[in-house]
C-alpha cells in the first residue's frame, strides 16, 4: 500500500529522507507537490493535492524537523 495525500506524516518523513539538506520553510508549494509525487512509495492522484494538503505536508516536515 503506497502513500496517499492524507498520509501527511508518513509523507514528511519520507521527505526528510530524500532530501535531508532542505529547509522546509523555503520550499514552494510546486516544488513541493512535484517531490512528494517523485516519492518511489507515493500512489494517489497528483491532481487531487490542493493549497490545504501541501500546507499540512509541509507544517508536518518542519515538525519532524524539531
Amino acid at each position: 500500500m503506497g502513500l496517499k495525500w492524507t498520509d501527511t506524516l508518513d509523507i514528511a518523513i519520507a521527505l526528510d529522507e530524500a532530501h535531508p539538506d532542505v529547509d522546509p520553510l523555503h520550499v514552494n508549494f510546486v516544488e513541493l507537490r512535484n517531490w512528494v509525487i517523485a516519492l518511489d512509495e507515493f500512489d494517489d492522484d497528483p491532481d487531487r493535492s490542493g493549497e490545504k494538503i501541501l500546507e499540512a505536508i509541509q507544517m508536518a516536515w518542519i515538525e519532524e524537523r524539531e
